[in-house]
C-alpha cells in the first residue's frame, strides 16, 4: 500500500438510528438516539457532565456496543458491528495520547505505518499535514518538549494524517488553559474547514461549541433535546434546558394569568408564555436607560453592582416585583453607577419559559 485512501471527495454522512446505551445494572448512559451528521460538517454535541455525549462519540466511533436495535451508518454503510479499526475513524482526545517515546514526526506517522504505507509517500503525508496544523521546525522534539498547545496540534495531525471517514474529537480543548484554549479553539475551527471532514465534537464549553461546530446538538439526561444552528438555538431555543444551558439568563417570576411585574409595570407576556410562571430573559435583552424613563412601558431598577468587563459593562440591578437581582450587560461606555436609578424594561418577544418543573 503506498499512500492512505483519499477520501478529500467521500464526506461521509453518520447516520445513528436509535442508538441506545445500558450498562450492567441497569444503568443507561444514552436513552434512544436518532441523528444525522452531515457529509462535511462539524456537529457538536454539548451537554453537561454525565448527559451522554461522550457515550454517543463512542457509539459512533466503535468503541461502545449500542443497545440491540442501534445502528451507525457511514455514507449508508451499516458500521454497527465492526470494531474501530474497521471504521476509518480518527480520533483526538482531550490528554492527547501521544507516545512519549516518540518524536512529532513518528507519533503523526504511526497510524500510516501501521496501515504500511511507504516510507516516501509517509514522508510526503507527514510533511503536508504537519505544515496543515503549523509545527513546521519541530519535527524532530518530542512531547515533553512541547506546549499544551503543540502536543495537541500533535494529536490533531497524527487523527487526520490518515485521512479518515469521519473525525471524533472527546472535549480535546479541556486540558489547555484558558487563553491557550481561546486561541486553539479558533485555529481548530480553521482547520476543520480547511479538512472539509465529517466531525463529531463533544464539549461541555458553549462557547467552544459554537466557535467550532456548523450544527449543535444539546444533550441533556442521555437524550438530545434540539438540534440545530448555535445561532438558532439561541436567539430562539425550541426547550427550556437549551435556553438555560446555551448562554446565561435572568429568572423572572409572574402570578398566574398576570403580565410580568416590572420595576412598577406589568409588561404583557405572549400568549404562548401564558401557563409559564417561571420566565427568562438574557441580559443583553434587558433595557436600561440613565436616569427618568424616555417613555411608556418603562420600569425603575436601582443599580446594586457595576463591574467593567472590558468590552461590555454587566449592571445587577434591584427591580421592584422580582425577587432576585437582575443581570443586564449594557455597552462598555455605560454612564450609570451603582446606587444610581435606572428605568429599565424588556421587550415581551424576548421572554422565553423556563423548564416545566419551575412552571408549576
Amino acid at each position: 500500500m503506498d499512500h492512505p485512501p483519499d477520501r478529500a471527495a467521500e464526506r461521509t454522512r453518520v447516520d445513528v438510528v436509535d442508538c441506545a446505551k445500558t450498562y450492567p445494572g441497569g444503568a443507561q448512559a444514552l436513552q434512544r438516539t436518532t441523528l444525522v451528521v452531515e457529509p462535511g460538517e462539524v456537529l457538536a454535541l454539548l451537554g453537561p457532565s454525565g448527559c451522554g455525549k461522550t457515550t454517543l462519540l463512542r457509539v459512533i466511533a466503535g468503541l461502545v456496543d449500542p443497545d440491540a436495535g442501534g445502528r451507525i451508518a457511514f455514507n449508508g454503510d451499516d458500521v454497527t458491528a465492526r470494531p474501530i479499526e474497521q471504521r476509518a475513524v480518527g480520533m483526538v482526545f482531550q490528554h492527547y495520547a501521544l507516545f512519549p517515546q516518540m518524536t512529532v514526526a513518528a507519533n503523526i506517522g504511526y497510524g500510516l505505518r501501521v496501515r504500511g504505507v511507504a516510507p516516501e509517500a509517509l514522508r510526503r503525508r507527514v510533511g503536508e499535514v504537519i505544515d496543515l496544523v503549523r509545527l513546521g521546525g519541530l519535527e524532530q522534539r518530542r512531547p515533553a518538549q512541547l506546549s499544551g498547545g503543540q502536543r495537541q496540534r500533535v494529536a490533531l495531525a497524527r487523527a487526520v494524517a490518515v485521512q479518515p471517514r469521519v473525525l471524533l474529537l472527546d472535549e480535546p480543548l479541556t486540558a489547555l488553559d484558558a487563553k491557550l484554549k481561546e486561541a486553539l479553539r479558533d485555529e481548530l475551527a480553521q482547520l476543520l474547514r480547511q479538512l472539509h471532514i465529517t466531525a463529531v465534537h463533544v464539549t461541555h464549553d458553549q462557547n467552544e461549541a459554537l466557535a467550532i461546530a456548523d450544527r449543535l446538538a444539546v444533550m441533556q439526561a442521555g437524550r438530545i433535546v434540539q438540534v440545530g444552528r448555535g445561532e438558532d438555538l439561541y436567539r430562539e431555543p425550541g426547550h427550556p434546558f437549551v435556553a438555560e444551558f446555551l448562554g446565561r439568563v435572568n429568572r423572572l417570576q409572574r402570578e398566574a394569568g398576570r403580565g410580568l411585574a416590572l420595576g412598577g409595570i406589568e409588561l404583557p407576556c405572549p400568549p404562548a408564555l401564558g401557563a409559564s410562571a417561571t420566565l427568562l430573559v438574557r441580559p443583553e435583552d434587558v433595557q436600561v436607560h440613565a436616569g427618568a424613563a424616555p417613555g411608556t412601558g418603562w420600569g425603575q431598577a436601582r443599580v446594586l453592582q457595576r463591574t467593567f468587563l472590558g468590552d461590555r459593562v454587566q449592571l445587577r440591578l434591584a427591580v421592584a416585583g422580582q425577587a432576585e437581582a437582575i443581570v443586564s450587560d449594557q455597552p462598555r461606555d455605560c454612564p450609570v453607577a451603582a446606587g444610581d436609578t435606572v428605568a429599565v424594561t424588556i421587550d415581551p418577544r424576548r421572554l422565553m419559559a423556563a423548564a416545566l418543573e419551575d412552571a408549576s
